[in-house]
């Protein structure tokens, strides 16, 4: 005896099933999940930096960090200059990056260029 195999649940289209999914209270697109789980990458210049001029984070001060720099790229910002702990860090936001790090009294005579926001911390 032959019985035909029945689909388990009523087939819909790809398209239907993402809006369905993401729609459900409680769940989070992939865009958002996404970015909460990317973290600031930091460039070889700028660890170089970092390691020459002994400039440090804590693990709180580095949150505080990331979290500030994703607002950053919510409002738009897409190159940000960021001052924390008397240091100052040129930031790519848009590539979640640190491009370079240098001690405030340094940075103090510098003029920083290409960027449109600052993060005070």
């Amino acid at each position: 005896m032959v019985r035909p195999i029945q689909p388990i649940v009523p087939a819909i289209s790809k398209e239907q099933y993402i809006q369905q999914t993401s729609t459900e209270k409680g769940k989070s697109s992939f865009k958002d999940i996404l970015n909460q789980q990317q973290s600031l990458i930091i460039s070889k210049h700028a660890a170089d930096r970092m390691k020459q001029r002994n400039i440090q984070f804590t693990n709180q001060e580095w949150q505080s960090i990331q979290e500030k720099v994703t607002e950053a790229k919510q409002k738009g910002v897409t190159e940000a200059l960021v001052v924390a702990s008397g240091n100052a860090m040129v930031v790519s936001v848009k590539n979640n990056t640190v491009i370079t790090a240098l001690h405030q009294t340094e940075a103090d005579n510098k003029v920083f260029t290409n960027i449109d926001g600052t993060i005070l911390l």
